[in-house]
């Protein structure tokens, strides 16, 4: 016997009108318990919201784009009965010690420490004398209720996290677009125990002070602009890479000449297919030819730092200006794809970019990445290494220097190159090594075919 469920929006916390901006489901689909069925993003976080039953899902009241608070109707799902009696038994069966009772509940605890120390003794008590020697001490931390609201978990997790009192904004997430798991809080615990730093800059173990609060305005007027989502969110990742990568840049110049008498032949052929090929498009090409020479480029350190991967596949980011800030969209497949079809990709993830129709996908994967200022200007500058890759490739602008060629002095279109490489994966001579093999190919383009 089956019966029809409705599933509403749970609890958001402080959030309403959160719009929606992917459907995760279709009717006719079979979803699981804690399957997301839809993610939601606000100004401040995005969310996945869970389903509550198992079952067929019948019918779909929203769409993507569509706005939504607690209690709205998503969806029906069609769930077999003997699939409900079974839910209701298990959640039966969860002892309260939680301040939420809620499968599906959002909320934050109020006193997380009190809540694990008492399971802590509540454990300790039942355990041989033997055991309480070698179990370690609970790890309980202050809980922001906002931050653990806005941390991208189910309410599972959340209950989880409750009981061994851990701050989910300080958790790094490792599921389906950075979905918290159940491993990466016993992995937060484990490192937390070991006295390893995790999560974000204020917990990364370096001890530096906090700069001093300073009120601006006892010297002049003065304007609070809030920073976007986007610039946020990398502000924390560039800073997690700046504290804890090794981090050198090395400066070089590739001759391209010939390059661009060849970039502007294509003009016409590439307007014919809607296509602007700029130099950037060669920059990718020439990359993949000389990561697939120097393969620790496309690798990442394991967590333990004790091993190195080494990926078969080579994806590269391109970094985005955008009116909210910087993107880095990945580009798939590098090596396998032409100039036309690299530069067509190009120009479609950038406009995609600008007008903040990226999915998450389009931002995953990256396995070595370019900044190009060319359009703007500069001379050399330092990019910050996306991690968890290993090495950045920067650009600025070209211009026309006098090159010597062992008779005279020729007039040479000089294209500045800086590489910000991990010093704990790549010395400095597989840099200089690289750096010489990108310029050659850049300088020669029938290398590209070696």
């Amino acid at each position: 016997m089956s019966r029809i469920k409705e599933v509403l929006v749970p609890d958001i916390g402080e959030f309403d009108a959160v719009e929606i901006i992917e459907v995760l489901v279709k009717s006719g689909d079979t979803v699981a318990v804690e399957d997301p069925l839809i993610t939601m993003e606000s100004d401040k976080a995005s969310m996945d919201v869970p389903s509550p039953f198992a079952g067929t899902v019948k019918d779909l009241k929203i769409k993507a784009g569509d706005k939504v608070s607690q209690n709205d109707l998503l969806l029906t799902l069609k769930v077999e009965e003997s699939t409900q009696d079974s839910a209701e038994t298990t959640e039966k069966a969860i002892p309260e010690s939680s301040p939420s009772t809620s499968a599906t509940s959002l909320t934050a605890p109020q006193n997380t420490a009190e809540t694990a120390s008492v399971k802590a003794e509540s454990v300790s008590s039942e355990s041989s004398p033997a055991e309480r020697v070698r179990r370690p001490p609970p790890v309980v931390m202050p809980v922001e209720q906002k931050d653990f609201l806005r941390a991208h978990a189910s309410p599972s997790i959340r209950k989880f996290a409750r009981e061994l009192g851990v701050d989910l904004s300080h958790v790094h997430g490792s599921g389906r677009k950075q979905r918290i798991t159940k491993d990466d809080v016993q992995e937060f615990v484990k490192q937390a125990l070991g006295g390893i730093a995790s999560g974000n800059a204020a917990s990364s173990g370096t001890g530096i002070p906090e700069m001093p609060e300073i009120d601006f305005s006892k010297f002049g007027p003065v304007e609070i602009l809030p920073l976007s989502r986007i610039k946020k969110k990398t502000g924390i990742n560039l800073h997690r890479s700046w504290l804890n990568l090794p981090i050198v840049t090395h400066h070089d110049e590739a001759d391209i000449t010939e390059l661009e008498y060849f970039r502007k032949s294509l003009k016409d052929e590439a307007a014919k297919q809607g296509v602007r090929v700029t130099a950037l498009a060669f920059l990718l090409k020439a990359s993949a030819v000389a990561i697939r020479k120097h393969p620790n480029f496309n690798s990442s350190l394991t967590v333990d730092r004790e091993n190195l991967v080494l990926k078969k596949y080579l994806h590269i980011g391109v970094a985005v200006d955008t009116p909210d800030g910087l993107v880095v969209p990945v580009i798939r497949d590098v090596e396998h794809k032409g100039l036309l079809e690299l530069a067509k990709e190009l120009g479609e993830l950038g406009e995609r970019a600008r007008t903040k129709k990226l999915k998450s996908s389009d931002l995953q994967g990256g396995c070595f990445s370019i900044s190009s200022l060319g359009g703007i200007g500069g001379t050399a500058f330092t990019p910050l290494v996306n991690a968890p890759e290993v090495a950045i490739l920067g650009v600025t602008r070209s211009r026309m220097m006098p090159v010597w060629n062992g008779k005279e002095f020729l007039p040479r279109l000089m294209l500045p190159l800086d590489l910000t490489y991990d010093h704990r994966v790549i010395d400095g001579a597989q840099a200089a090594r690289f750096m010489v093999d990108l310029c050659n190919i850049l300088g020669d383009l029938r290398r590209m075919s070696l």
